[in-house]
């Protein structure tokens, strides 16, 4: 590992194109919605449906790809390669037979589930031809991921990155042909999907077997405490991803109290959010596999640096850019919705909650990095106590005591609490981790 001067140098050289990759995603959805929306109010109705369950997927595959991360990362600081190799193909067979059973457990239910989420009885038939392709492309977007997970292990962002950009290109390009052109409407935007995704494995898993980065002889492993390992951080991280769709629609709940103009403006407000920290995503990617070697190396020195420095940085960027979005925002309040009432709501937040994207970067930083040190359930308690003690009572407070103006000040409130809360309960943990290595190395 190099030395403190050359860390800046290191983290913007991992971080960059997991940034651009991460924005390219963004950018796709964005753009598979708009074309979807084209179809009509029904197909747009009928994707609507299907996010609380692709937000299951997504949980499942991220809660492996994290403790993938760790792991491999670690078992490479320690220098033990052979083992790295053995659990990133450990990896690929738990995460190729999980997603699938859990993409299967959903077709079978699909209709009960359905009828559950309040979808109209017309609207089965396009959610069932829609829900084949779909699945298909979440089982191998999951096996994409695997695959980013297992190359960003091995310090390499740059491919993920590129792949990203790749594939996100790649379905915008087809959509409107499966869409439109071959007219098959709503199941063509996840054929799209599927195409670009399949590139996308065909392209990575030649890649991770000739690196030599993935084996299948398991037989070398000790599988009971490969997988305990596994689950040992998977399991805390799929709950921590599940927990903001959950926090999110009490959060419109609360919201929705003050009328329609108040729930556009905040979903307004949260779409820009998700630009406003892409830097801060992109670090949560790029920032584990460093930790993860400087873990295995035993250097817990050159952690507490790296984690500082990032801290710093977040912090300046993300005030940079709430002043930019109070500065502009009569002008992107006008920009994005022609209703005078929605205007003024947004404005609101433009004004408020930005400022608070500092401590919502430092507490997303936070539970990364504690994936990353092996302390998933510390993760979780940061993720949790954000949301469920800061976030949402000071947002509810907030709208008691000054309504929806009072509501944007809980939010802005309740996300600098969380920052300060997540870097203590880092610290505490990275000390009492410091004590165990040295009292260790003692005995």
């Amino acid at each position: 590992m190099p030395s403190n001067a050359s860390l800046p140098r290191q983290l913007f050289s991992m971080t960059w194109p997991m940034l651009f990759g991460v924005l390219s995603l963004m950018t796709f959805q964005l753009v598979d919605s708009a074309f979807i929306g084209q179809l009509g109010r029904d197909p747009l109705a009928a994707l609507g449906f299907t996010l609380p369950m692709q937000q299951l997927v997504i949980g499942l595959q991220v809660g492996l790809g994290i403790a993938t991360t760790a792991i491999i990362s670690r078992t490479l600081g320690a220098g033990d390669e052979a083992r790295a190799q053995r659990l990133g193909g450990l990896v690929v067979v738990v995460g190729a037979v999980m997603v699938l059973a859990l993409c299967l457990a959903l077709w079978l239910v699909r209709n009960p589930i359905m009828t559950l989420l309040g979808a109209d009885a017309h609207l089965l038939p396009l959610i069932r031809d829609y829900w084949l392709p779909w699945l298909l492309s979440a089982w191998l977007g999951a096996m994409l991921y695997f695959g980013y997970s297992v190359c960003r292990s091995h310090g390499n962002t740059k491919l993920p990155g590129i792949m990203m950009m790749v594939t996100s290109l790649l379905n915008i390009a087809l959509d409107p042909l499966f869409i439109f052109v071959f007219g098959w409407g709503l199941p063509g935007a996840a054929l799209a999907t599927v195409t670009a995704f399949a590139i996308g494995c065909l392209a990575i898993y030649p890649r991770l077997l000739s690196q030599g980065w993935l084996r299948f002889d398991l037989a070398g492993l000790s599988l009971p405490n490969a997988l305990r390992q596994l689950g040992g951080i998977m399991a805390p991280a799929m709950v921590s991803q599940l927990m903001p769709p959950l926090a999110a629609m009490l959060a419109t709940a609360l919201v929705a109290g003050f009328g329609a103009s108040a729930v556009a403006a905040w979903g307004l407000g949260t779409r820009l959010e998700f630009f406003s920290i892409v830097v801060v995503l992109a670090l949560t990617m790029s920032m584990p596999p460093m930790i993860g070697r400087l873990l295995g190396a035993g250097d817990l020195e050159q952690i507490r640096r790296l984690v500082r420095l990032a801290v710093r940085f977040v912090v300046v960027w993300q005030l940079v850019i709430g002043v930019l979005w109070l500065a502009a925002s009569g002008l992107v309040s006008q920009l994005f919705s022609s209703d005078t009432s929605v205007q003024t709501v947004l404005q609101s937040y433009l004004v408020r909650v930005p400022l608070s994207y500092a401590g919502l970067g430092i507490c997303m930083l936070m539970v990364s990095v504690c994936n990353a040190l092996g302390l998933a359930m510390r993760a979780l308690l940061v993720s949790t106590l954000r949301l469920f003690l800061c976030f949402l009572p000071l947002l509810w407070l907030g709208g008691q005591l000054a309504g929806i103006t009072g509501l944007m000040t809980g939010a802005l409130a309740g996300n600098l609490l969380a920052g300060l809360m997540a870097y203590q309960f880092y610290r505490a943990g990275l000390n009492a981790l410091t004590a165990r290595t040295a009292g260790s190395a003692a005995t």
